[in-house]
């Protein structure tokens, strides 16, 4: 448990230190490479994501849906207005970490509180769903059971799930082959495995703009479900 909290701990530390070094001139590429020097600096150099420890996506690519196996950074600028998503990987022998946030950009600048209302709408719909998700997950809970829960909550509220295998998150695992996926039809019970992330990848119909929030989940000794 303590080394695949340290492993998310850095990802969560690296996420909130990377609005304040992100410039209108940034790209993909170099908010990618500002992630990863600063996992290295934590001591997670690794990634267990193909070779992708940063998947950074801004601008054009905002809605992409694309897996880390063919992921190539952009030189697109993120320029005056924006959302850049970021989902960090990093690993330490057997023990992951992964999560993401999406950060929407406002003169030039990250917005801790954004005016555009397509940005509060996507954040805000995404930090409920996960605390709506907390408290209603049980061991029992299957994954495709989470999968049916999720999208008939982002259909309800006006999204759409962006994720190119529509599913909403998998098992931390300790090889990529054996992760097991939110997704339909799947009879496994959630309880059943150490660790999940959840991680719905969104747009508000008639939207630009492509919304992700992540972070990793046990269940503890009572059943009840934490956060990572």
């Amino acid at each position: 448990m303590s080394e695949h909290r340290k492993a998310q701990d850095a990802a969560k530390s690296v996420l909130e230190r990377l609005p304040e070094v992100i410039t209108a001139r940034d790209t993909e590429q170099s908010i990618a490479n500002k992630a990863h020097e600063m996992l290295r600096e934590l001591g997670y150099p690794d990634t267990w994501y193909y070779h992708c420890p940063a998947l950074v996506l801004l601008g054009s690519r905002s809605c992409m849906s694309v897996s880390g196996k063919t992921y190539q950074a952009s030189d697109e600028q993120v320029g005056k207005s924006n959302l850049i998503t970021i989902d960090l990987s990093p690993t330490r022998e057997q023990y992951w970490g992964d999560c993401a946030r999406s950060f929407p950009v406002e003169h030039g600048k990250v917005a801790i509180r954004p005016e555009t209302l397509e940005f509060n709408n996507g954040i805000r719909f995404l930090e409920q769903l996960h605390l709506k998700m907390l408290n209603l997950v049980k061991p029992e809970t299957t994954f495709g059971q989470l999968f049916e829960w999720t999208n008939v909550c982002i259909r309800e509220s006006g999204f759409v799930n962006l994720d190119y295998r529509s599913n909403v998150g998998h098992s931390i695992a300790t090889r990529k082959e054996d992760r097991q996926f939110i997704e339909a039809n799947n009879p496994v019970p959630l309880g059943s495995i150490p660790f999940f992330s959840f991680e719905p990848f969104v747009r508000l119909k008639g939207g630009n703009w492509g919304f992700k929030h992540e972070d990793v989940f046990f269940f503890n000794q009572a059943g009840k479900l934490e956060m990572l």
